[in-house]
């Protein structure tokens, strides 16, 4: 199967102000491995939409308490050879004796990510879904000109 092909170009200080970071964030995050730079190789580092929707969860589950740590585990335990790991996981945190974890939603129950890789929970725990935002909602609206939309004509008034 095909690699997924990545969409849009952004440079790291316009991926920040998406997710809500600075762009020197976005690069210290692609230098960690939590994100990839899927456009580019060298520098300037070039992100995709899908880079960004991915930077996304990574603010979201550090907002959420979730450790670095944490986090390179996550990526490392969903295969990080795939394009946009956590983008494409079904995540969720949870509290545990004040500890936030990364817990993995599957149609057979909740995983959470132990020591051992992804441990099935015996017992449901309250859940906090992790939902990137839809990838066009991060796309910078292209400018409104006056008029109707591009390819529409106007709808005419009908005289009796």
């Amino acid at each position: 199967m095909a690699s997924p092909r990545p969409h849009g170009r952004f440079l790291a200080g316009e991926a920040g102000e998406l997710v809500g970071v600075s762009g020197t964030t976005i690069g210290q995050w692609a230098r960690r491995g939590y994100i990839r730079a899927s456009r580019s190789t060298g520098d300037p580092h070039v992100y995709s939409l899908e880079d960004v929707a991915e930077a996304w969860v990574v603010h979201a589950l550090l907002e959420r308490g979730v450790g670095h740590a944490q986090v390179r585990h996550t990526i490392a335990a969903l295969g990080p050879e795939a394009p946009w790991p956590l983008l494409r996981a079904p995540l969720a945190t949870t509290e545990n004796n004040g500890a936030t974890r990364v817990v993995l939603c599957e149609p057979d129950g909740a995983y959470a990510l132990s020591g051992r890789g992804w441990q099935r929970l015996a017992v449901q725990p309250e859940l906090r879904a992790l939902r990137a935002p839809a990838l066009t909602a991060l796309a910078p609206s292209p400018p409104r000109t006056a008029g109707p939309p591009a390819g529409r004509r106007p709808a005419t008034a009908r005289t009796s």
